[in-house]
């Protein structure tokens, strides 16, 4: 009977993604550890712009604050560059989750103490967009250290799927009723609730170290001399060196960069169409989580039933052209006419791939990197270069509101031109990506 369970519980999982016998627990508890960040996030995220939006100027300033995210995230990735140099992964993931969580108790202590509502919203943005960014590319630089390309590619798409259940649970409709329950300053009352989910994700992440360190071991106790130097790795520090300073030496890893500053700077833009919309439509709380529920059930969708099967299909090289070709032809038609369903949709449908099958794909991309690049260069280049492309759309915004008072088609016109671009540097990225791998496994034979 327990084997049938267990094999039945196999062929379900396989569903999703391509797992195999032994592979199941350290993937479900990674999908688990990212369920409950991403809960956490998604529970915070509306918090962002019911603080922020309080007047008919402040979609033009949200698109402002992302070049004060990108000023700070350059101190961000050179404080963490040097902490991963000193600790193990382990107690680097304890550390910057705990310093969160902190943050989230001192804008609660603000609150009480009296603060306006208006600075207590540009701070909170600024920190979310840090929290957010970071938080998630540390994950992935640590699930990149526990898996080879090969099984990586296999069970991320199922490690991804706690990722768009997390999102997308955070948006459901009786979530709306913890504003009613919290009562007086649910705000900052719901800020506390995140912290103690972060401390949970803390043990979840300190409990999968544990699991494959022992692994290790005991693969060291009767393999070959290769599984005793993996375990020591394991619970070393990185090697000294920036963030920074890895990606602007390798081609591969500057590609990366460039195409996730590309693709922000058109996300940014779209996020500020939308935020216009709704501002001038009013309702602002309920019309965020409508389309925020709308964008994680698409996701959902992408995740259970495409994702693995596009990596089988197309592989990951494949799989980076998705994103890019929808959101090329939905700006397409919003730059027709700019009304709300129509933005929603695009939005929703951009948003949804990007969270499921385009996230799940740069994961994949550094599985044919090494240790240090996984967490180092992945934190500058999902942070700094994220805030970078935002920071290029805020100074669209800027001069399109301030000097050109363009109509909101005329951004979507401009995200269509990024997209040109965008998808000229996904097919150079494949062709790196193929010769690192194709490299990597050439490697135990030579």
């Amino acid at each position: 009977m327990d084997s049938t369970r267990y094999n039945l519980g196999y062929r379900i999982l396989r569903l999703f993604a391509d797992i195999r016998r032994g592979e199941a627990p350290k993937a479900l508890l990674l999908s688990l550890n990212i369920f409950l960040l991403l809960f956490a996030y998604y529970i915070l995220k509306p918090l962002r712009d019911a603080l922020l939006l309080v007047d008919k100027d402040s979609a033009a300033v949200k698109s402002y604050l992302s070049g004060a995210q990108a000023v700070l995230f350059v101190f961000v990735v050179k404080a963490f560059s040097r902490l991963a140099s000193k600790v193990p992964r382990h107690v680097l993931i304890t550390w910057t989750t705990s310093f969160f969580i902190s943050n989230l108790v001192l804008f609660y202590a603000l609150n009480a103490g009296g603060m306006a509502v208006k600075p207590m919203g540009i701070m909170f943005f600024v920190w979310i967009g840090i929290f957010n960014y970071f938080v998630v590319a540390q994950f992935w630089g640590f699930a990149n250290d526990l898996y080879t390309d090969e099984v990586g590619k296999r069970t991320f798409p199922l490690v991804a799927l706690g990722a768009t259940l997390g999102g997308l649970v955070a948006t459901l409709p009786f979530m709306r009723k913890l504003k009613g329950l919290l009562g007086g300053n649910w705000e900052f009352k719901l800020m506390l609730i995140a912290g103690v989910i972060l401390g949970l994700c803390i043990a979840l992440a300190r409990l999968i170290h544990r699991r494959d360190v022992r692994k290790a071991r005991e693969e060291r106790g009767r393999g070959p001399a290769g599984a005793a130097g993996k375990a020591v790795v394991q619970e070393q520090p990185l090697e000294a060196g920036g963030g920074f300073r890895l990606v602007f030496k390798s081609r591969y890893l500057l590609l990366i960069a460039l195409m996730i500053g590309l693709y922000n700077f058109v996300n940014a833009t779209g996020e500020f169409i939308i935020s216009d919309i709704i501002a001038r439509q009013g309702d602002v709380w309920n019309a965020f989580r409508n389309y925020q529920f709308l964008t994680n059930l698409i996701a959902l969708a992408i995740q259970l039933f495409l994702v693995s099967r596009i990596f089988r299909w197309v592989g990951v090289s494949g799989a980076l052209l998705f994103l890019p070709l929808i959101a090329l032809g939905g700006y397409a038609l919003i730059s027709f006419g700019a009304v709300l369903a129509l933005v929603r949709g695009v939005k929703a449908a951009e948003n949804g791939t990007d969270y499921s099958l385009q996230n799940t794909t740069k994961a994949a991309l550094f599985l044919v990197t090494k240790r240090e690049e996984k967490y180092k260069a992945k934190a500058a280049i999902d942070t700094f270069f994220v805030r970078g492309g935002d920071t290029l759309s805020a100074l669209a915004v800027f001069i399109g509101v301030t000097f050109l008072r363009l109509p909101i088609e005329r951004y979507a016109l401009l995200n269509v031109a990024a997209v040109v671009v965008l998808l000229a540097v996904c097919l150079k990225i494949i062709g790196v990506y193929k010769k690192r791998k194709a490299a990597m496994e050439a490697a135990p034979a030579a």
